[in-house]
């Protein structure tokens, strides 16, 4: 069960799902090339809810499409989608699903949950916040959300990697990951 304690935020998490809007969200990531340099990626296909009941708690399961990964860089997204990495036609979801949720400091959240990449499921802990909240022009309640974590690509067998002449690997193992999500609760009269 994934419970959350009653907080000001909350209160702008009406009861109900709540679903990512892909279209104004971004499912990101960052890892060391070269021991110095950062590289940038995305994942542009990707699902999301959050159930919010009645008693405050609160649930989160996500789904990524790992064939999905961009780079901006056709030769290395190919690689990424290899046997090397997220070995993406064997394994082609990477998912997630939250065992708990709880205010933390600021405002903030801390996100428990199973992430399951290639097939292995690990305990991470992510850190999220709300943005803000509103209701579209169409009727629709929506809140946004940030969400913050670090991984180490390592646990998960992503363990491809290649040793430097001078020293240090080529691909650093901590990932950085960046969720900025829209997520929409449908109007009643358009859930009917």
């Amino acid at each position: 069960m994934t419970t959350i304690a009653t907080a000001p935020e909350t209160a702008l998490l009406a009861p109900g799902s709540w679903h990512v809007d892909p279209a104004h969200s971004s499912v990101e990531f960052q890892v060391k090339h070269l021991m110095i340099a950062t590289v940038k990626g995305r994942f542009t296909d990707f699902t999301g809810t959050l159930e919010a009941l009645e008693d405050g708690t609160l649930r989160a399961t996500g789904t990524i499409q790992a064939a999905s990964i961009d780079t901006h860089e056709p030769k290395r997204d190919e690689h990424l989608r290899s046997a090397d990495f997220f070995e993406a036609d064997a394994y082609p979801e990477i998912t997630f699903a939250s065992t708990e949720i709880v205010p933390a400091a600021k405002g903030d959240f801390r996100v428990l949950g199973d992430l399951t990449i290639r097939g292995i499921t690990k305990p991470v802990e992510l850190t999220g916040g709300i943005e803000g909240s509103g209701r579209d022009p169409w009727g629709n309640d929506r809140v946004a959300l940030q969400v913050r974590g670090t991984i180490n690509r390592s646990d998960w067998g992503l363990t491809w990697n290649q040793a430097l002449e001078a020293g240090g690997v080529l691909v650093g193992d901590k990932v950085k990951l960046e969720l900025e999500l829209s997520t929409v609760k449908p109007a009643a009269s358009a859930a009917a």
